[in-house]
């Protein structure tokens, strides 16, 4: 059930999750999550600045009331559970954005002024690093 993967800055997408609250899929029939999977390994590949944010997958975060939803997660860091992004190159270099900020965060708080514009509206939750609780 579960698949070890390098403990480091990661965007981890759902490959299941829906197109669009209306849609499941593309006129071809791919899932939203596994377009948003390829946007995100395509704007990772096209900018070094990505380099260090790993790419990984995984069917169902459980946030189907949403759709195209990710999870950014790094060692001694808050996580978040970001949802409701359209599947394209512009919502993944947002994200890809963010996480660069994220990375260079202490503790995984990023200012608001930081915060690229595509993904203002789009966090759902925030998770504790293992061993912690977060504080206001």
């Amino acid at each position: 059930m579960l698949t070890p993967v390098a403990n480091g800055l990661a965007v981890i997408a759902c490959n299941t999750c829906r197109l669009s609250a209306d849609e499941r899929e593309d006129a071809d029939g791919t899932r939203g999550g596994a377009l948003l999977v390829a946007a995100l390994e395509a704007a990772k590949a096209a900018d070094p600045r990505y380099a260090d944010v790993a790419i990984q997958q995984m069917p169902c975060l459980f946030s189907c009331t949403e759709h195209c939803s990710i999870h950014l997660r790094a060692p001694g860091k808050v996580g978040y559970l970001l949802g409701r992004f359209t599947p394209d190159a512009e919502a993944a270099r947002a994200i890809l954005d963010y996480a660069v900020h994220y990375a260079d965060s202490d503790h995984g708080r990023v200012p608001f002024k930081q915060w690229p514009q595509g993904i203002k509206g789009h966090f759902i939750a925030r998770t504790p690093p293992e061993g912690y609780l977060v504080e206001s």
